[in-house]
């Protein structure tokens, strides 16, 4: 399997996407300025608390109160809440490692038992805000590095389950109880696998510094504010992914270019040729087809073989996929093997669905019947084996009697959701026809408004690729027309992003585009 990861930036949003074998598998679109991201550390301020749901509002800066509930506390929250105390009056970083820690919290207590209305808490987001909801907080506090995560206030040293080898296992635990400082717990990760002691202890050492450089600035924070920001999204996913695999991440902008390309030399010495700043003239997205598969997979039906098809539908409560084998068959093959084979098929569909559009939550897959148990349990095995490459926490359960399967997976962020409708180019989605067949004249009167009017020079137009075949063709073609019209030539390019009758001006001299209320 060969991955790639693109990263395309705009003015107003960023858009990563990860490709395995050329096949999108993720995508994830969000502001360029987002915050309360999962992992940002914050002092809150607890407003409000709720006895009978035993958790507490707390004040982060967002414009609803985030939640924390009792049992996110973690057991070490009285230690946490005594450091905190000790680093506000204290200027510099206090040391955790000679910190005397309290006793943990009774699990079976109340909220009310340890937070006051008024106090000033170190929470971590879990989740971020969803829907009408404000972010999901805990007082477990985390740094992530490459191969460890380090967790202050806790000694336990834990390894992650899909590290299979007893040996490697015992080898890195008994590794990391030697060098970890005293009150720190650590979890190793998979990526730790054969890993040398100095490449540990270095990431180590850096996590350490990481936490203590963040909480030696409380002192000057002033509650809500945020106190250790997650990394950049692109390196967290690399950080995450990143291995032999990788073979490009494709970025057009100069800056986060930049921050990625040290973040791989520095968890990946000698690797960081595979960062690529992109120069093209195309958009990023549709250079590479991205565009495309964005706009087959995000709509409420899907197809994925020989004609079977998806139809995936949202709900409050739960989300419902629906599995039809549509006007495939076999002349060869009776139903019962048909069936198998589009279930098989589709448990792989669904699997990447579920990562490409972050659904979480329950997940009710409605297959095509199979009467005999063996085919329900191969297509149990084969949902389970196509989910492993899912890093977000997730529960499979056999299918029922009825052919159904429920999944849960947990939700950390927004559902990613992509509206794929374009409206009729015809009456623009006004129910009435316009003439469309005068789309031409239309463009011919907005190219010299902008060169007129405008005093633009150095256009580039981009087009739907339809409407781009429609002004090539012909001598002289449309462009030709053009040049020969105003005196000089104008850059014509399709772009797949862009609605049938859609088109965008951009100046070539500022790469900006031309926005005016005639055009």
């Amino acid at each position: 399997m060969s991955a790639e990861l693109f990263v395309d930036v705009t003015p107003g949003e960023l858009v990563i996407a990860l490709l395995e074998d050329r096949r999108l598998v993720e995508l994830r679109r969000e502001p360029s300025n987002v915050k309360f991201a999962v992992g940002d550390i914050y002092l809150g301020k607890v407003k409000k608390i709720m006895p009978g749901l035993n958790a507490a509002f707390v004040d982060v800066g967002y414009e609803k109160d985030a939640f924390l509930h009792y049992l996110d506390l973690g057991p070490q929250f009285l230690s946490l809440n005594k450091y905190l105390k000790q680093s506000k009056a204290k200027k510099g970083s206090v040391s955790l490692h000679k910190f005397k820690p309290e006793n943990d919290i009774n699990k079976n207590g109340t909220i009310s038992e340890v937070l006051t209305g008024g106090q000033e808490v170190l929470v971590q987001v879990a989740k971020e805000p969803i829907s009408t909801k404000g972010p999901r907080l805990t007082s477990e506090i985390s740094i992530a590095g490459r191969n460890l995560i380090l967790i202050p206030f806790s000694d336990r040293v834990s390894v992650s389950q899909k590290i299979d080898s007893p040996e490697e296992r015992s080898r890195l635990k008994r590794l990391l109880l030697s060098i970890k400082p005293k009150n720190y717990g650590v979890i190793i990760r998979t990526v730790a696998e054969g890993k040398r002691v100095a490449e540990l202890d270095k990431e180590l050492r850096t996590l350490v510094k990481r936490w203590e450089d963040s909480i030696a600035r409380v002192r000057d924070i002033k509650a809500p504010g945020l106190v250790l920001g997650e990394i950049g999204r692109t390196s967290a996913i690399l950080r995450d992914l990143l291995n032999p695999s990788f073979h490009s991440v494709y970025i057009n902008d100069i800056e986060i270019f930049r921050e990625v390309k040290e973040y791989v030399e520095l968890i990946a010495p000698g690797r960081e040729k595979i960062v690529k700043l992109y120069k093209g003239n195309a958009p990023l997205f549709d250079q590479f087809g991205i565009e495309k598969q964005i706009k087959a997979l995000f709509g409420r039906t899907v197809s994925f073989k020989s004609g079977a098809y998806l139809i995936i539908e949202h709900t409050e409560a739960l989300h419902v996929i629906d599995v039809n084998s549509g006007n495939r068959s076999r002349s060869a093959s009776d139903q019962e093997s048909n069936a198998v084979e589009v279930n098989l098929a589709a448990a792989e569909e669904i699997a990447r669905q579920l990562r490409l559009r972050d659904m979480g939550g329950i997940i009710v897959v409605d297959f095509i019947d199979m009467q005999l148990s063996e085919h329900r349990q191969r297509v149990f095995e084969k949902m389970k084996e196509a989910m492993d490459a899912d890093r977000t926490k997730h529960n499979i359960l056999p299918l029922s009697k009825f052919g159904l399967m429920q999944i849960t997976r947990q939700r950390v962020r927004p559902e990613m959701h992509i509206d794929t409708s374009e409206k009729c180019p015809v009456c623009k989605g006004k129910g009435e026809i316009a003439p469309s067949i005068l789309f031409a004249d239309t463009l011919n009167d907005k190219i010299r408004f902008v060169v007129q009017e405008l005093n633009k020079k150095k256009l580039t137009l981009w087009v739907h690729p339809y409407i781009y075949a429609y002004l090539k063709q012909g001598f002289p073609s449309q462009i030709l027309k053009w040049k020969f019209d105003l005196g000089f030539g104008i850059k014509v390019k399709p772009s797949d992003s862009l609605a049938f009758l859609e088109y965008k001006f951009y100046d070539d001299n500022t790469q900006k585009q031309i926005i005016h209320p005639g055009v």
